[in-house]
């Protein structure tokens, strides 16, 4: 039971940087089995609104939770990208007591066990802070919660999930597995590089045990390649609640619906302006 305590409480430490669940998010026809969404940012006048169609072709929402102080920026820029003529820009500023979030969602998604899915987008930190904690992918499932627990341990909980987030120290860029109750897939190898593109690969074949692969590459480079647990795993969601005197049951089927990219939480010291082009997502 110690183990599983203490993953309790690797759970609950991650969760101040995780995302909430919006209740207003746009239902969107969950895809087939072979899928490939691919966007470069490229809009009218610099539009953001063209990012957002109706029909769901592209992104679903906008997430912004400012800092009490400041108001945080999402745009479409014309100035510095990786291809064509534009990319979006985030500008997100330090944390006080509110969690501060400015990212795009995907929704739709219905990622499950033994999928392969793989991510790949290109960065630009406009910085050279420290960046630690800063999140830039989360990939999450919202509709596995407990509908009978709620949001008895706050609604930051609610969205179990794997993430890119940058620890280390500074800016070494790992997968984080805490929504989960797994540990960080850490490396310090390999420094995030600043003030210009970064060609960013995040691998995985999808599972709740240990038999998960999970491969992250950067500019070409693999920096993390290791087995291991990337979706929530119902009987260590039970016992580690249970540890704490809570009956939870993850809602089956179990799969991840949504993808978001930005500055999905920054929990850093200092404000994040940071630029993305050519993403996309593959699942097989």
């Amino acid at each position: 039971m110690k183990k599983y305590q203490h993953l309790f409480f690797v759970f609950l430490f991650f969760s101040l940087v995780a995302c909430n669940k919006d209740e207003n998010n746009t239902e969107e026809t969950p895809m087939e089995n072979t899928f490939l969404f691919e966007d470069g940012f490229e809009t009218v006048n610099n539009a953001l609104d063209e990012l957002f169609p109706s029909d769901g072709s592209r992104w679903s929402l906008i997430q912004q939770t400012n800092p009490l102080n400041a108001t945080n920026e999402i745009s479409i820029i014309n100035h510095e990208f990786s291809e064509g003529q534009n990319a979006i820009r985030f500008l997100a500023y330090q944390s006080d007591s509110q969690l501060s979030k400015i990212d795009i969602e995907k929704g739709g998604l219905n990622i499950k066990s033994g999928d392969k899915v793989i991510i790949k987008a290109d960065f630009y930190v406009n910085s050279n802070e420290s960046l630690e904690n800063l999140l830039l992918i989360d990939l999450e499932c919202c509709s596995c919660w407990d509908p009978d627990v709620g949001d008895n341990l706050g609604s930051e909980n609610q969205c179990p999930g794997v993430r890119l987030m940058m620890s280390g120290g500074n800016d070494y860029l790992s997968i984080e597995r805490g929504k989960i109750s797994g540990t960080t897939l850490q490396q310090t190898n390999f420094a995030f590089p600043r003030n210009q593109w970064v060609t960013v690969q995040w691998e995985m074949t999808m599972s709740d045990t240990e038999s998960g692969l999970n491969k992250l590459m950067i500019n070409g480079t693999t920096v993390i390649d290791e087995t291991g647990m990337n979706m929530p795993n119902a009987q260590v969601f039970r016992d580690v609640f249970l540890n704490e005197g809570i009956d939870f049951t993850l809602q089956e089927p179990t799969f991840y619906e949504r993808v978001q990219i930005g500055a999905t939480a920054n929990p850093t010291t200092r404000d994040i302006e940071l630029f993305v082009d050519n993403f996309s997502i593959k699942v097989e």
